[in-house]
């Protein structure tokens, strides 16, 4: 059976309309947004990370999930190296599949969480994602934030972050409230038209630009106590003579 003209072009709108509506809700990474090259990145190593543009946080239990990637821009593989993912403010990282928890000790002092991700190599144009459990307050603003290092030393390859997620229309009666990625958090409220304090995050340039002096080195911290700890989990065992 054919459909009249108006009836073909109606069908073409709504289909239309719901594939923009489904990739703007697509949660996979896409986003390098907030990320720059670190200040002594070889010259041969082009990594860099993505985040989604959009993710939803339950409103009973304030948990999400996130996906994050890491990509090999470059022509040749990567030495090893190490991803770490760390949470601040109302955004608190509780688990990254297939990584380890950074203790404490080993986070900047922002953070209230992080985990670091080994990778021996990745290949030329490879990528790998890494599913992010969290929670997030909704009556507060988040920020998260993706450091890559050069195996185990503290040469720092790559910074997204911390990058706020957030939404200035809040969604109390819903199931879930949708956050974008570049957005400061407006808790449910609070006047939205009282713009929030801008975000930190250095848009280019060298990690660390336009950041507190404090959160910049604490990063740099971040990534010493990264490597560190998988210098430790990496070195082999003498026998006892």
């Amino acid at each position: 059976m054919y459909l009249s003209g108006a009836t073909a072009v109606l069908s073409l709108l709504l289909t239309a309309a719901a594939t923009n509506t489904a990739a703007a809700a697509d949660p996979t990474p896409g986003s390098s947004q907030g990320g720059s090259p670190g200040p002594s990145t070889p010259a041969d190593i082009k990594v860099n990370t993505e985040l989604p543009s959009q993710i939803s946080v339950d409103n009973k239990t304030e948990t999400t999930t996130i996906t994050a990637k890491i990509i090999n821009n470059g022509d040749k593989a990567t030495p090893a190296i190490v991803m770490s993912v760390v949470g601040f403010d109302a955004l608190k990282v509780t688990g990254v599949e297939g990584c380890a928890e950074i203790p404490k000790a080993k986070r900047p002092a922002p953070s209230n969480s992080g985990y670091y991700c080994q990778i021996s190599s990745l290949a030329a144009g490879a990528s790998k994602t890494y599913r992010i459990s969290a929670t997030y307050d909704l009556q507060s603003a988040g920020k998260i934030c993706l450091p890559v290092t050069l195996g185990t030393s503290e040469t720092l390859l790559w910074q997204q972050g911390p990058v706020p997620f957030g939404t200035t229309k809040p969604t109390p009666n819903a199931p879930d409230t949708p956050l974008l990625l570049g957005t400061n958090n407006v808790p449910t409220g609070q006047d939205s038209s009282v713009s929030p304090s801008p975000s930190s995050l250095p848009q280019t340039g060298a990690p660390g630009a336009g950041l507190p002096i404090a959160l910049a080195g604490g990063l740099l911290l971040l990534a010493a106590g990264a490597a560190g700890i998988w210098a430790t989990t990496r070195r082999p065992r003498r026998r006892h003579e």
